[in-house]
């Protein structure tokens, strides 16, 4: 049974996400466009499962399909969309005990902006995140092996903030340039 797990932050969780990203480079090569640390691991001082997600963004989303044997060779699980139309996911580890999520999409999927204005704005935003991990925190001690209901326990907060977060980039983020 899958236990819910929310810990405190931990520094080291920079270097596994830049260790994996070595590797998936390396099995992807020229597919790979770009390869991001999303999720509640990339931010900061945040609470959260310590499950690494990744996100990368390949040329060719048909194309990842051929990967499938090297990635199992990484430990990695096969699990196709997922559930979201042109997406492929991966699991490290067990169904039980996950240490990485690898979520692929082509590059210029909508999904890549969504998670990387959330991420972006949380890390912008430490109040902003700390209310996040307080919800977290709450929901995983409320739903300790019910993953759909720490999921959509979580689904208003996201939304909020995926909708402030677009806000923000719009209007009031510093320029990058």
């Amino acid at each position: 049974m899958r236990s819910i797990l929310v810990v405190p932050h931990d520094p080291h969780w920079r270097s596994l996400f830049e260790e994996e990203a070595r590797l998936l480079k390396s099995v992807f090569a020229q597919e790979a466009v770009a390869i991001h640390h999303i999720g509640s691991t990339s931010i900061p001082n945040m609470d959260a499962k310590p499950i690494i997600d990744i996100l990368m963004e390949v040329r060719q989303i048909e194309r990842v399909d051929a990967y499938n044997e090297k990635m199992r060779q990484l430990g990695y699980l096969p699990q196709g969309e997922g559930g979201i139309p042109g997406r492929r996911f991966f699991i490290k580890g067990s169904e039980d005990h996950r240490t990485h999520h690898v979520h692929i999409y082509a590059a210029g999927h909508p999904e890549i902006e969504r998670h990387l204005v959330f991420r972006d704005y949380l890390r912008a935003h430490p109040q902003q995140a700390e209310a996040y991990s307080a919800l977290k925190r709450g929901l995983a001690q409320r739903f300790p092996h019910d993953i759909d209901g720490y999921i959509a326990g979580k689904q208003p907060f996201i939304q909020r903030i995926i909708e402030q977060a677009y806000l923000w980039r719009e209007n009031d983020r510093p320029s990058q340039d």
